[in-house]
């Protein structure tokens, strides 16, 4: 009996062993769960008015090149609408069920987003199936989870496998399941890759929608440019025209010769030269 009771004994102090030691991505959760936990986590607004300041660094030095005034208007989960107004330049950037659509001084110059424009991806699409779409165009592919940590947050890393940095991927807090780091990857040449990281912090509630006060790019650990949200309103109503992408593109086509719609990888490559004509759009 007391030979029996050794062996149990043992065996279970094997089985805790055992328990303490496995793998730690045998408990990291799947990623479709996480985006879900994700978009729980935003609230129930249906729309979102922001207005916020965008602000583009000289190479990465504190001084400004370009400070500008935007308004945003989000409708839950598939349309959005930017709008830029200043002396020198009026911008209207609109997405729709799949289709973009970008204005400049009255002239369509664009049926695609660059790669600024990408921020609000993670915000936008709220429904869990078009959030994992996107990210997919993005290049991550959200059936690879790990545990990471950045600046003392201990995150679900999707796209990669921690600290591998060299690919596309979206940190999300473990405790508040908030996204705080977005980091886009593609090739740029041969045994070359560009990237561009996405940082959101200062996360407010504001009635019932949660949303980053500070949005910040940076290239190399540089900061190259941020946004600052000034305020916030939510549940509006927006007419319908603000979003109608066919009748925007008639009202302005007759002014505008359009670019061809470049492929996904085109506008995130080459991230210096994006920034360079960025900063001229903008003068």
């Amino acid at each position: 009996m007391i030979n029996y009771l050794k062996l149990y004994i043992s065996l279970l102090c094997f089985a805790i062993i055992g328990f303490f030691y496995l793998p730690a991505n045998a408990y990291v959760l799947q990623g479709p769960h996480i985006l879900e936990l994700m978009a729980g986590k935003y609230g129930k607004a249906k729309t979102l008015l922001v207005s916020q300041r965008q602000i583009l660094y000289n190479n990465g030095s504190e001084t400004k090149t370009v400070e500008l005034d935007e308004t945003l208007r989000y409708v839950f989960p598939e349309e959005f609408r930017s709008d830029i107004r200043s002396e020198n330049i009026k911008r209207l950037h609109v997405i729709s069920k799949g289709q973009a659509l970008t204005v400049i001084d009255g002239k369509i110059t664009a049926t695609s987003e660059s790669i600024f424009d990408h921020y609000k991806d993670i915000i936008l699409y709220r429904c869990r199936e078009l959030l994992q779409h996107q990210l997919d165009l993005l290049g991550i592919d959200v059936s690879i989870v790990s545990f990471g940590r950045f600046h003392d947050k201990t995150a679900y890393v999707l796209g990669a496998q921690y600290p591998d940095e060299s690919v596309s991927q979206l940190w999300i807090d473990k405790d508040t399941f908030r996204p705080f780091r977005l980091i886009i990857t593609k090739e740029s040449g041969t045994d070359h890759k560009d990237s561009i990281e996405l940082r959101y912090d200062k996360w407010r509630h504001i009635k019932n929608a949660w949303y980053p006060i500070r949005i910040e790019y940076y290239q190399n650990d540089i900061l190259m440019r941020e946004i600052i949200v000034d305020d916030i309103k939510t549940n509006l109503d927006f007419s319908k025209d603000l979003f109608d992408i066919k009748q925007l593109q008639s009202n302005y086509l007759q002014n505008s010769r359009v670019a061809p719609k470049q492929p996904e990888s085109d506008g995130l490559s080459e991230i210096n030269k994006i920034i360079e004509k960025f900063k001229k759009t903008y003068k």
